[in-house]
């Protein structure tokens, strides 16, 4: 535990782009090996819009950086935090940091999103991708993240997590993300059994069904005990009956347009059939 610690403590901005750049390639070369679908898409087309808006995420997160490494700062300084309640040995206090870092800033905001109409038209744009691989991970409008990075800072408060700990949870949030959108496919007793403790690839597809109410569930990123203590975890048993996307957007000029992307948060709203925000709007012409 000692030497995760002193790793994260020191980990450099060098290193730290190195884990993201290093589980996109791993994700990408399973998923020429065992694919969970064949999807028939322009695969480097589609990677290459992806990663556009894993560049603004860098972006939005360094702005923000200087913000969480101060919150870090005073709250380790203070002693301000949950994880300072009570005296923790090191495993325990890692592990309560991570899985409260990962309820506040990638469960929370992940449900929130989901349930605020303004928000939900930023979410969107990672709803609309109809190819969902591992660098679908990213795929996050601007504004979505900085909700995130929000979060993000709000969770380092409230935890009191040192930096070393935000550094941490940053690259295993990405590796998961990464992993649970791979396009892998996964032996469903091995799957299932993961999804008890983590969000599994099946666990989280679910989450990218096209329509309601599944679109509504399995919000999770690391850990599996939220969705399943808060009653939003759903199983479907035949994975090969999802369909990705979402309903609003089934045309691939609005859903594999750069331009059209960026402006849905600003688009006229459509309502997804089944339910969410339910008002009368048009639906595009096939």
């Amino acid at each position: 535990m000692n030497a995760i610690v002193e790793f994260f403590d020191t980990i450099s901005p060098l290193t730290r782009s190195l884990v993201l750049a290093g589980g996109l390639v791993l994700f990408w070369i399973l998923e020429g090996i065992v694919p969970l679908f064949n999807l028939r898409y322009r695969k480097w087309r589609h990677a290459g819009l992806n990663l556009f808006f894993t560049f603004t995420t860098v972006v939005v997160n360094f702005a923000f950086a200087f913000l969480i490494v101060k919150a870090s700062a005073w709250a380790v300084d203070q002693q301000f935090g949950l994880l300072y309640l009570v005296k923790l040995p090191l495993w325990l206090f890692i592990l309560l940091g991570l899985m409260i870092m990962d309820l506040i800033s990638a469960y929370w905001i992940h449900y929130i999103q989901h349930q605020v109409k303004w928000m939900w038209k930023f979410h969107l744009v990672h709803h609309t991708d109809t190819w969902v691989d591992t660098t679908t991970a990213n795929r996050h409008h601007p504004g979505e993240s900085v909700f995130r990075a929000a979060f993000t800072l709000l969770a380092v408060v409230v935890t009191g997590a040192p930096l070393w700990m935000v550094f941490l949870y940053q690259s295993l949030s990405a590796a998961f993300s990464q992993f649970n959108h791979a396009n892998i496919r996964f032996p469903r007793r091995l799957d299932t059994m993961l999804s008890w403790f983590i969000v599994s690839p099946n666990m989280h597809k679910v989450h990218h069904h096209n329509t309601q109410p599944l679109t509504d569930t399995n919000y999770g990123n690391i850990f599996s005990i939220w969705d399943r203590l808060f009653g939003t975890f759903a199983y479907v048993k035949d994975i090969n009956t999802l369909q990705y996307g979402i309903d609003t957007h089934p045309l691939e000029s609005e859903h594999n347009s750069m331009s059209n992307l960026l402006k849905i948060p600003f688009q006229q709203y459509r309502a997804p059939a089944g339910s969410k925000f339910s008002e009368s709007s048009p639906k595009p012409e096939n």
